[in-house]
C-alpha cells in the first residue's frame, strides 16, 4: 500500500519551512504536491484563515489529497500557476514552494517506465493523459534531435554515439521497453557501474517527454507577479540544468533575460533578495535516511 511517505519523502522539510517564513494567515502554494509531505507541514503552521494551494498533474498524487478546508488541490501542471490561482480569485501569495524531484512512487512503479531497473514499456509521462511518451521519443525523433536531448538534458559527452546506437537498434526493431533501450545503448556503458550513464540517458528522455525545462521556465516567470512584497520563493533542484535556470531567475527575475544598469544612474534594481548565497544541501543524516536528497539543492529568495 502506498502512503504519502512512501510515495515521496519530503526533502529538506525543515529548511523549506524555515525559508518560506510562513505567516499563519498567509496564502501559500506547493506546486509539486506528490505525497503531500511538504503540504502537510505547511498546513500545520497555518491558522484557520491561512490557505494552501497545491499543484500536481500526476493522477496518482490525487490519492494523497488532504482533507482540510484550508487546502485546495489543482490537478494541473505548475506551468499554468497564474491561470489557476486567478481562477480561484487568488492574485497574490505569501510563498511558493517547488520540489522538482521525480517522486519515489514514480520510480518504483514499474509500469510507469521511469526506471531502467524494471522491464516495462517506455512511458515516463508525469501527466498520463498526454500523448507523447518515451517510446515516441526514442523511435520517432531524428538522430540530431536525440543528440541534442542527450547533450542538453543529460550533459552526456558521447551524446552523438548514443543517438546513433538508438538509430541502429530501431532500424531492426522498435525500442518498446526500458530493457530494449538499455540494450540499444549498451556499447557506451561501462562494464562496472553503469548507473551514472543510464541515469543521465533516462533523465534526458524524461525531461523531453514532460517538457520539464519549458514548464519550469514558464512557472518561474510567473512567480514574481504572484508574490506579495517580501513573499518567498523556495525551489529544490536535482540536476545542474535546473539549478542553473533557477539561479539565473533568482538573480534577474526572468529565465531568459538579464538585468542591465539604469541608463541614468548606472545602478541595477534586483527583483529579489537572495536568501541563499550558496545552495543549501541535505545533511549526511538526511541523505542516509533518504538517498534521493543527495543531489538536492535548495535556493530561496524574497521579493523586494
Amino acid at each position: 500500500m502506498t502512503t504519502s511517505q512512501t510515495y515521496h519523502i519530503p526533502v529538506m522539510l525543515n529548511e523549506c519551512l524555515n525559508y518560506l517564513n510562513i505567516q499563519p494567515d498567509g496564502i501559500y502554494v506547493d506546486v509539486t504536491f506528490g505525497g503531500g509531505g511538504h503540504s502537510r507541514a505547511i498546513l500545520e503552521k497555518l491558522s484557520e484563515k491561512g490557505k494552501l494551494f497545491a499543484f500536481d498533474q500526476d493522477k496518482d498524487a490525487q490519492k494523497n489529497i488532504i482533507n482540510d478546508e484550508r487546502f485546495t488541490f489543482i490537478p494541473h501542471n505548475f506551468a499554468f500557476i497564474a491561470q489557476w490561482l486567478h481562477y480561484y480569485k487568488v492574485y497574490k501569495v505569501n510563498g511558493i514552494l517547488a520540489d522538482l524531484g521525480v517522486s519515489l512512487h514514480q520510480f518504483q512503479t514499474p509500469e510507469r517506465g521511469f526506471s531502467y531497473r524494471y522491464n516495462y514499456p517506455l512511458d515516463m509521462r508525469m501527466n498520463q493523459q498526454q500523448k507523447l511518451t518515451a517510446r515516441d521519443v526514442v523511435n520517432d525523433y531524428s538522430v540530431q534531435q536525440l543528440e541534442n536531448i542527450f547533450k542538453e538534458y543529460g550533459d552526456l559527452p558521447n551524446a552523438k554515439k548514443i543517438a546513433h546506437l538508438i538509430q541502429e537498434y530501431r532500424f531492426h526493431q522498435p525500442i518498446e521497453t526500458t530493457f530494449d533501450l538499455v540494450k540499444a545503448v549498451k556499447p557506451v556503458l561501462p562494464k562496472v557501474n553503469d548507473y551514472p550513464i543510464l541515469s543521465r540517458i533516462f533523465q534526458a528522455i524524461r525531461i523531453e517527454v514532460n517538457k520539464e525545462i519549458e514548464n519550469l521556465k514558464s512557472f518561474l516567470n510567473q512567480t514574481y507577479d504572484l508574490l506579495e512584497h517580501k513573499g518567498r520563493l523556495v525551489v529544490l533542484t536535482y540536476h545542474s540544468l535546473e539549478d542553473k535556470i533557477v539561479k539565473h531567475f533568482m538573480i534577474h527575475g526572468h529565465t531568459d533575460k538579464t538585468l542591465t544598469p539604469d541608463p541614468i544612474y548606472g545602478t541595477i534594481q534586483y527583483p529579489f533578495n537572495n536568501l541563499t548565497k550558496k545552495p543549501i544541501e541535505a545533511t549526511e543524516e538526511e541523505i542516509k535516511r533518504n538517498p534521493q536528497s543527495r543531489s538536492a539543492k535548495l535556493r530561496a529568495v524574497e521579493k523586494v
